[in-house]
Protein backbone atom coordinates (compact mmCIF):
# COMPACT_ATOMS: atom_id res chain seq x y z
CA UNK A 1 0.00 0.00 0.00
CA UNK A 2 1.24 3.85 -0.87
CA UNK A 3 0.68 6.26 1.82
CA UNK A 4 1.24 10.07 1.19
CA UNK A 5 1.61 12.66 4.11
CA UNK A 6 0.73 16.36 3.30
CA UNK A 7 1.35 18.20 6.29
CA UNK A 8 -0.12 21.60 5.22
CA UNK A 9 -2.79 20.19 2.28
CA UNK A 10 -4.76 23.12 0.66
CA UNK A 11 -7.55 24.13 -1.67
CA UNK A 12 -6.08 25.28 -5.16
CA UNK A 13 -8.44 28.17 -6.26
CA UNK A 14 -6.79 28.93 -9.62
CA UNK A 15 -8.31 31.80 -11.83
CA UNK A 16 -7.62 33.14 -15.07
CA UNK A 17 -7.91 37.19 -15.85
CA UNK A 18 -7.46 38.19 -19.07
CA UNK A 19 -6.29 41.51 -18.62
CA UNK A 20 -5.45 41.74 -14.90
CA UNK A 21 -5.25 45.23 -13.78
CA UNK A 22 -4.11 46.54 -9.97
CA UNK A 23 -6.28 48.71 -7.45
CA UNK A 24 -9.94 48.03 -9.73
CA UNK A 25 -12.01 45.46 -10.00
CA UNK A 26 -11.23 42.23 -12.24
CA UNK A 27 -13.73 39.33 -13.14
CA UNK A 28 -12.38 35.95 -14.23
CA UNK A 29 -12.89 34.37 -17.40
CA UNK A 30 -12.13 30.99 -15.45
CA UNK A 31 -11.68 28.78 -12.52
CA UNK A 32 -10.59 26.03 -11.30
CA UNK A 33 -10.80 24.74 -7.37
CA UNK A 34 -9.16 21.28 -6.43
CA UNK A 35 -7.21 19.54 -3.50
CA UNK A 36 -3.54 20.43 -3.59
CA UNK A 37 -0.24 19.77 -1.39
CA UNK A 38 2.49 17.85 -2.40
CA UNK A 39 1.71 14.41 -1.47
CA UNK A 40 -2.16 15.11 -2.04
CA UNK A 41 -0.84 15.99 -5.71
CA UNK A 42 1.46 12.60 -5.79
CA UNK A 43 -1.99 10.96 -4.52
CA UNK A 44 -4.42 12.08 -7.01
CA UNK A 45 -1.64 11.29 -9.78
CA UNK A 46 -1.50 7.86 -8.24
CA UNK A 47 -5.18 7.62 -8.53
CA UNK A 48 -4.74 8.84 -12.26
CA UNK A 49 -2.80 5.88 -12.95
CA UNK A 50 -5.25 3.40 -11.67
CA UNK A 51 -2.98 2.86 -8.20
CA UNK A 52 -4.51 3.03 -5.15
CA UNK A 53 -3.20 5.05 -2.00
CA UNK A 54 -3.98 6.74 1.02
CA UNK A 55 -3.79 10.36 1.65
CA UNK A 56 -2.55 11.28 5.50
CA UNK A 57 -1.62 15.06 6.90
CA UNK A 58 -4.01 17.38 8.47
CA UNK A 59 -6.60 19.61 7.91
CA UNK A 60 -9.08 21.85 9.19
CA UNK A 61 -11.90 23.86 9.15
CA UNK A 62 -14.98 24.10 6.47
CA UNK A 63 -11.87 24.10 3.68
CA UNK A 64 -10.58 21.01 5.55
CA UNK A 65 -13.69 19.39 5.10
CA UNK A 66 -14.20 20.23 1.28
CA UNK A 67 -11.01 19.22 0.41
CA UNK A 68 -11.85 15.67 2.11
CA UNK A 69 -14.77 15.82 0.36
CA UNK A 70 -13.26 16.74 -2.98
CA UNK A 71 -10.45 13.79 -2.88
CA UNK A 72 -13.08 11.42 -1.66
CA UNK A 73 -15.13 12.22 -4.79
CA UNK A 74 -12.17 11.11 -7.05
CA UNK A 75 -12.12 8.36 -5.21
CA UNK A 76 -9.19 8.93 -3.09
CA UNK A 77 -9.19 7.24 0.57
CA UNK A 78 -8.15 10.88 2.63
CA UNK A 79 -7.73 9.90 6.31
CA UNK A 80 -6.86 13.39 7.72
CA UNK A 81 -6.25 14.33 11.55
CA UNK A 82 -8.86 17.06 11.88
CA UNK A 83 -7.18 19.86 14.28
CA UNK A 84 -8.87 22.42 16.12
CA UNK A 85 -7.15 25.30 15.56
CA UNK A 86 -7.63 27.36 12.19
CA UNK A 87 -8.40 26.28 9.11
CA UNK A 88 -6.97 24.54 6.03
CA UNK A 89 -5.41 27.16 4.12
CA UNK A 90 -6.32 28.14 0.47
CA UNK A 91 -3.77 28.99 -2.13
CA UNK A 92 -4.79 31.33 -4.59
CA UNK A 93 -3.11 31.13 -8.26
CA UNK A 94 -3.96 33.87 -10.63
CA UNK A 95 -2.91 33.27 -14.32
CA UNK A 96 -2.88 37.02 -16.07
CA UNK A 97 -0.16 37.96 -18.21
CA UNK A 98 2.07 37.10 -15.12
CA UNK A 99 1.39 34.34 -13.08
CA UNK A 100 0.95 35.15 -9.20
CA UNK A 101 0.24 32.74 -6.34
CA UNK A 102 -0.73 33.51 -2.61
CA UNK A 103 -0.63 30.85 -0.59
CA UNK A 104 -2.55 30.49 2.45
CA UNK A 105 -0.80 29.96 6.41
CA UNK A 106 -3.02 27.00 7.21
CA UNK A 107 -3.90 25.52 10.93
CA UNK A 108 -2.12 25.13 13.94
CA UNK A 109 -1.04 22.13 14.46
CA UNK A 110 -0.51 21.47 18.25
CA UNK A 111 1.39 18.15 19.65
CA UNK A 112 -1.05 16.13 20.34
CA UNK A 113 -2.26 16.48 16.64
CA UNK A 114 1.30 14.86 15.87
CA UNK A 115 0.93 11.97 18.19
CA UNK A 116 -2.33 11.16 16.41
CA UNK A 117 -0.64 11.04 13.07
CA UNK A 118 2.60 8.57 14.89
CA UNK A 119 -0.45 6.58 15.48
CA UNK A 120 -1.54 6.02 11.87
CA UNK A 121 1.88 5.78 10.89
CA UNK A 122 2.28 2.97 13.11
CA UNK A 123 -0.08 0.91 11.49
CA UNK A 124 2.09 0.70 8.12
CA UNK A 125 3.35 -2.65 7.44
CA UNK A 126 6.82 -3.97 5.82
CA UNK A 127 6.80 -3.15 2.59
CA UNK A 128 4.56 -0.37 2.33
CA UNK A 129 5.45 2.73 0.85
CA UNK A 130 5.63 6.44 2.43
CA UNK A 131 5.84 9.63 0.49
CA UNK A 132 6.79 12.18 2.51
CA UNK A 133 6.38 15.27 0.51
CA UNK A 134 6.15 18.97 0.69
CA UNK A 135 7.28 21.81 3.38
CA UNK A 136 6.64 22.14 7.35
CA UNK A 137 4.08 24.42 8.90
CA UNK A 138 6.08 26.82 10.86
CA UNK A 139 4.20 25.47 14.01
CA UNK A 140 5.38 21.82 13.55
CA UNK A 141 9.23 20.99 14.41
CA UNK A 142 11.83 21.48 11.73
CA UNK A 143 13.20 18.41 12.41
CA UNK A 144 9.53 16.54 11.06
CA UNK A 145 10.81 14.47 8.50
CA UNK A 146 14.00 12.88 10.43
CA UNK A 147 11.61 12.38 13.48
CA UNK A 148 8.96 10.37 11.28
CA UNK A 149 11.62 8.01 9.76
CA UNK A 150 13.51 7.35 12.81
CA UNK A 151 10.17 6.77 14.48
CA UNK A 152 9.51 4.52 12.02
CA UNK A 153 13.18 2.68 11.34
CA UNK A 154 12.24 -0.51 12.87
CA UNK A 155 9.43 -1.16 9.50
CA UNK A 156 10.71 -2.38 6.02
CA UNK A 157 9.41 0.94 4.12
CA UNK A 158 9.92 2.01 1.20
CA UNK A 159 10.33 5.89 2.07
CA UNK A 160 9.66 8.63 -0.97
CA UNK A 161 11.21 12.09 0.23
CA UNK A 162 10.63 15.20 -1.60
CA UNK A 163 11.81 17.97 0.30
CA UNK A 164 14.50 20.84 0.52
CA UNK A 165 17.75 21.76 2.25
CA UNK A 166 18.01 20.21 5.79
CA UNK A 167 14.29 18.57 5.42
CA UNK A 168 16.09 16.47 3.16
CA UNK A 169 19.40 16.30 4.18
CA UNK A 170 18.24 15.04 7.78
CA UNK A 171 16.93 12.25 7.22
CA UNK A 172 19.84 10.83 4.92
CA UNK A 173 21.19 8.72 7.10
CA UNK A 174 17.97 6.93 7.55
CA UNK A 175 18.34 5.88 4.16
CA UNK A 176 15.31 7.02 2.00
CA UNK A 177 14.15 4.46 -0.79
CA UNK A 178 14.01 7.51 -3.36
CA UNK A 179 14.88 11.22 -2.70
CA UNK A 180 13.61 13.95 -5.60
CA UNK A 181 15.79 17.28 -5.53
CA UNK A 182 15.72 19.30 -8.53
CA UNK A 183 18.74 20.51 -10.07
CA UNK A 184 18.29 24.27 -8.32
CA UNK A 185 17.32 21.95 -4.93
CA UNK A 186 20.04 19.87 -4.95
CA UNK A 187 22.97 23.14 -5.65
CA UNK A 188 21.53 24.93 -2.93
CA UNK A 189 22.34 21.63 -0.58
CA UNK A 190 25.95 22.23 -1.90
CA UNK A 191 25.66 26.40 -2.21
CA UNK A 192 26.37 26.12 -6.15
CA UNK A 193 24.64 25.78 -9.18
CA UNK A 194 23.99 22.85 -11.38
CA UNK A 195 23.45 23.67 -14.79
CA UNK A 196 24.44 20.26 -16.74
CA UNK A 197 23.59 16.05 -15.99
CA UNK A 198 27.30 15.44 -15.52
CA UNK A 199 27.58 17.45 -12.53
CA UNK A 200 23.80 16.52 -11.23
CA UNK A 201 25.02 12.74 -11.25
CA UNK A 202 28.32 13.81 -9.26
CA UNK A 203 26.38 15.44 -6.64
CA UNK A 204 23.40 12.81 -6.81
CA UNK A 205 26.03 10.09 -5.87
CA UNK A 206 27.27 12.39 -2.83
CA UNK A 207 23.75 12.31 -1.46
CA UNK A 208 23.83 8.26 -1.96
CA UNK A 209 27.24 8.46 0.24
CA UNK A 210 25.22 10.43 2.65
CA UNK A 211 22.42 7.56 2.81
CA UNK A 212 20.42 8.27 0.03
CA UNK A 213 19.48 4.76 -2.21
CA UNK A 214 18.13 6.39 -5.34
CA UNK A 215 18.52 10.32 -5.92
CA UNK A 216 15.96 11.55 -8.77
CA UNK A 217 16.64 15.07 -10.09
CA UNK A 218 14.29 17.04 -12.28
CA UNK A 219 15.62 19.73 -14.76
CA UNK A 220 12.76 20.87 -15.93
CA UNK A 221 12.46 21.21 -19.40
CA UNK A 222 16.35 20.35 -20.11
CA UNK A 223 14.91 16.36 -18.69
CA UNK A 224 16.12 13.94 -15.79
CA UNK A 225 18.67 11.96 -14.11
CA UNK A 226 18.38 8.86 -11.99
CA UNK A 227 20.76 7.60 -9.98
CA UNK A 228 20.16 4.17 -8.66
CA UNK A 229 20.92 2.03 -5.68
CA UNK A 230 22.05 -0.47 -8.01
CA UNK A 231 24.93 1.68 -9.17
CA UNK A 232 23.33 2.98 -12.87
CA UNK A 233 22.98 6.21 -14.13
CA UNK A 234 20.02 6.88 -16.42
CA UNK A 235 19.77 10.62 -18.00
CA UNK A 236 17.08 11.87 -20.82
CA UNK A 237 16.12 14.62 -22.13
CA UNK A 238 12.55 16.11 -21.67
CA UNK A 239 9.60 15.14 -23.42
CA UNK A 240 8.81 17.82 -26.42
CA UNK A 241 5.37 19.91 -25.60
CA UNK A 242 3.95 22.81 -24.49
CA UNK A 243 4.23 23.97 -20.85
CA UNK A 244 1.12 24.98 -19.83
CA UNK A 245 1.01 24.31 -16.02
CA UNK A 246 4.30 23.99 -13.44
CA UNK A 247 2.21 23.36 -10.66
CA UNK A 248 2.69 19.79 -9.58
CA UNK A 249 4.69 18.22 -12.24
CA UNK A 250 7.41 17.48 -9.64
CA UNK A 251 4.47 15.56 -8.05
CA UNK A 252 3.16 13.80 -10.63
CA UNK A 253 7.36 12.60 -11.78
CA UNK A 254 6.81 10.98 -8.16
CA UNK A 255 3.61 9.12 -8.90
CA UNK A 256 4.79 7.84 -11.68
CA UNK A 257 8.21 6.51 -10.87
CA UNK A 258 6.42 4.54 -8.19
CA UNK A 259 4.16 3.41 -10.79
CA UNK A 260 6.63 2.32 -13.18
CA UNK A 261 8.34 0.79 -10.11
CA UNK A 262 5.35 -1.04 -9.10
CA UNK A 263 4.35 -2.60 -12.73
CA UNK A 264 7.14 -2.63 -14.02
CA UNK A 265 10.12 -3.77 -11.10
CA UNK A 266 12.33 -2.16 -13.25
CA UNK A 267 14.16 1.55 -12.04
CA UNK A 268 14.94 2.51 -16.07
CA UNK A 269 10.93 1.95 -16.64
CA UNK A 270 10.05 3.42 -13.45
CA UNK A 271 12.65 6.40 -14.83
CA UNK A 272 10.66 6.67 -18.01
CA UNK A 273 7.01 6.62 -16.34
CA UNK A 274 8.33 8.90 -14.13
CA UNK A 275 9.70 11.66 -16.68
CA UNK A 276 6.21 11.38 -18.94
CA UNK A 277 3.96 11.71 -15.88
CA UNK A 278 5.38 15.10 -15.11
CA UNK A 279 5.63 16.22 -18.44
CA UNK A 280 2.37 15.24 -18.94
CA UNK A 281 1.35 17.53 -16.13
CA UNK A 282 3.10 20.79 -17.12
CA UNK A 283 1.58 20.15 -20.59
CA UNK A 284 -2.37 20.06 -19.28
CA UNK A 285 -4.06 22.73 -17.18
CA UNK A 286 -4.47 19.81 -14.35
CA UNK A 287 -2.98 16.94 -13.75
CA UNK A 288 -1.72 14.15 -15.60
CA UNK A 289 -4.73 11.07 -16.82
CA UNK A 290 -3.65 7.74 -17.30
CA UNK A 291 -4.00 8.77 -21.60
CA UNK A 292 -1.93 11.72 -21.22
CA UNK A 293 1.05 9.77 -19.88
CA UNK A 294 1.10 6.49 -21.90
CA UNK A 295 0.54 9.30 -25.09
CA UNK A 296 4.15 10.81 -24.13
CA UNK A 297 5.41 7.19 -23.48
CA UNK A 298 4.34 5.73 -27.12
CA UNK A 299 6.82 8.99 -28.49
CA UNK A 300 9.39 8.45 -25.81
Amino acid sequence: MIYTVTFNPSLDYIVTVNDFRMGVVNRTSREILFPGGKGVNVSMVLKNLGCESTALGFAAGFTGQELTRLLEEKGITADFIHVKNGTSRINVKLRAQKETEINGQGPRIAGEDIQRLYKKLDGLQDGDILVLAGSIPDTMPGSMYMDIMQHLQDKRLNIVVDATKDLLVNVLPYRPFLIKPNNYELGEIFHTIITDKDEVVRYAKALQEKGARNVLVSMAGEGAVLVTEDGKEYRTEAPKGTVVNSVGAGDSMVAGFLYGYLTEGDYEKAFRYGVCTGSASAFSEELATKEEVFALLDKF
